[in-house]
């Protein structure tokens, strides 16, 4: 009888999204309101909505996009509104334990 020399064919394990590994370093979704002056017109402000996973209160990914928008974007700001909200949170975080065996 001859043997069977191929290797075993595993299901690759579930990915784990990377969204969610943030939340568990404690980034939580961030939405900013970013009020700028038009370059063409400096009376008129326009709004512009931002939106990523941050860590609060010093909100370093919004602090990167800012100084972009400084170094780069004509646009001058005028007023940046903040909100964040933890979308999860360490104590809704558990192991569950076995109760019971149903068969």
């Amino acid at each position: 009888m001859p043997i069977d020399l191929k290797p075993a064919i595993r299901p690759a394990a579930p990915a784990v999204d990377a969204d969610f590994l943030r939340m568990i370093e404690g980034y939580s979704l961030t939405t900013a309101e970013i009020l700028y002056r038009m370059p063409d017109h400096p009376l008129l402000l326009q709004s512009y909505i931002w939106q990523d996973y941050d860590q609060a209160p010093h909100f370093p990914v919004l602090q990167r996009f800012l100084s972009f928008w400084q170094r780069s974007l004509e646009g001058r700001l005028h007023t940046v509104r903040v909100t964040s909200s933890r979308l999860m949170r360490p104590c809704e975080v558990a192991v569950a334990q076995p109760v019971g065996l149903l068969h």
